[in-house]
């Protein structure tokens, strides 16, 4: 865990030590990730949390200063999943790969029910909306480096800046997720994927890799 996440958990008021203390901490973060999820962070309460759980409001202070610190607990060693999937380049069939990678990205979202927390915590959390834009930071840079060295290999269009397409990249994988939201339509990921690569492969250069041909010239 990075420093900066060090300071969005915080220091535990107590940190387990035997199996039993263990257990109703587990039950607690288990009890404050469905909240979260069915109510919204700003509508649940720590009593509300420990009763779910089972145990005592005091149960709850005794391992966590309030929810938000019970929140980042649940989110610290996540950061990484909340970002869009990183596109491989120069792979057989660019489009199959990315729309999988998408799908993936998609299920792994659903399964955390971090798509209603985390427009919440941007909007309310200095810190974390800071930690995440790192996190974006960090994606942006490995995406641009992927499509610098796929220029220099002769796969992308010569003619469109690099940093502007990493970025369209970007908004397109992170949001492809909220087309029903937008347009009443279901995501289609292989149409995300399809219009995604047209974006950074011209058209024989597509139907070179589809074809299994090589196109990365040799060092």
């Amino acid at each position: 865990m990075s420093d900066r996440e060090d300071q969005l958990v915080g220091e535990f008021p107590q940190i387990p030590k035997q199996e039993r203390a263990q257990i109703k901490r587990d039950l607690l973060l288990k009890s404050g990730h469905e909240l979260f999820i069915s109510k919204g962070f700003e509508h649940t309460t720590a009593k509300e949390i420990a009763a779910h759980a089972g145990v005592a409001t005091g149960t709850f202070y005794r391992y966590f200063s309030d929810k938000r610190q019970l929140l980042m607990s649940l989110l610290e060693n996540q950061i990484e999943m909340l970002m869009p999937p990183e596109p491989k380049w120069g792979v057989s069939n660019p489009e199959s790969m990315l729309a999988s990678l998408l799908e993936l990205h998609d299920e792994r979202l659903k399964k955390m029910g971090m798509q209603r927390l985390v427009p919440e915590l941007l909007a309310k959390d200095k810190e974390f909306a800071e930690v995440l834009q790192a996190a974006k930071r960090k994606i942006f840079t490995r995406i641009l480096s992927g499509l610098k060295r796929a220029y220099d290999n002769d796969l992308t269009w010569k003619d469109l800046d690099l940093n502007t397409v990493t970025w369209s990249v970007m908004i397109l994988a992170e949001h492809a997720h909220e087309k029903m939201k937008q347009s009443g339509d279901q995501t289609d990921y292989r149409e995300v994927a399809k219009v995604i690569c047209r974006l950074i492969f011209p058209p024989e250069v597509i139907k070179q890799l589809r074809t299994n041909e090589t196109v990365t010239k040799e060092e």
